[in-house]
């Protein structure tokens, strides 16, 4: 499209946003750790969904603009939305899952179950 009308027809393009956010998942000790980095939004936009042990971390943004100056009106709306969808290993604790945004990162905890948690080092006396 931008082949067709320059890198900024009328303004606007700027703001478009086809991506789906990324997203960094750490194997911890305790349990994994998901971040999204969606920066410019507010915990309020989020969903965040388990159903069947498939954890869903959704979005919809709706925003509308409008500018009024001497001879002339310029309005804008735009919707930014994504889905991802996770399969939980059997090795998580989905009724303890945490959320928190901040700095634009949505960080998901998620903690392993506690007989998947690594057994502590047993000494063995000799007799």
């Amino acid at each position: 499209m931008n082949d067709f009308m320059g890198p900024d027809w009328f303004g606007g393009t700027e703001k478009w946003n086809t991506a789906v956010p990324a997203v960094n998942i750490k194997d911890n000790t305790e349990g994994f750790e998901l971040e999204l980095a969606v920066p410019g939004m507010k915990k309020e936009d989020f969903t965040v969904e388990i159903d069947n042990d498939v954890l869903t971390i959704a979005s919809e943004v709706k925003t509308e603009n409008e500018e009024n100056k001497d001879n002339y009106t310029r309005k804008e709306f735009s919707f930014t939305s994504f889905k991802r969808a996770f399969t939980l290993p059997e090795t998580v604790d989905g009724s303890k899952i945490d959320a928190k945004y901040e700095d634009g990162i949505l960080k998901l905890m998620l903690p392993k179950k506690q007989e998947a948690l690594p057994k502590p080092k047993r000494l063995i006396e000799i007799g």
